[in-house]
């Protein structure tokens, strides 16, 4: 499967360079292979004020993902671009998908995928849904 995945990305991305599509393509193989379900991709809530990469499942939890992507690593860690107000954002947008799906707090986390030069770096329970003071 890898060369036509290969193929499809050559095709997708010819002509201009779209790296924040190239790494949701990535992290949701990445998440598909260890045997998440994605079910939705660059989610945002009707009201606004952000927007979630991937919202997938892992048996019964629901896992609301963040990916981060770096061509190369020269400049700094993809995953120190998730500041305060980011993550603000992203916990606004969660409650809101959580409430209209009816689904409990308890049972969803923020993940994080950064991806720097091909390489994956999966962060489970990356932060929290609620902040703590």
């Amino acid at each position: 499967m890898a060369p036509l995945y290969r193929l499809a990305d050559l095709l997708r991305y010819r002509g201009h360079v779209n790296n924040g599509r190239r790494g949701e393509d990535l992290a949701h193989r990445f998440l598909r292979k260890r045997g998440y379900i994605v079910v939705a991709r660059n989610w945002r809530p009707p009201q606004g004020g952000g927007e979630i990469d991937l919202v997938a499942r892992q048996g019964d939890t629901l896992v609301f993902v963040e990916v981060k992507f770096r061509s190369s690593g020269e400049w700094s860690a993809p995953e120190r671009e998730i500041d305060a107000a980011k993550i603000d954002a992203l916990r606004r947008a969660a409650r809101d998908y959580l409430r209209r799906a009816g689904i409990e707090q308890a049972e969803a986390r923020f993940d994080a995928i950064c991806i720097t030069a091909g390489a994956v770096e999966h962060l489970r329970d990356a932060f929290a849904l609620h902040a703590s003071c």
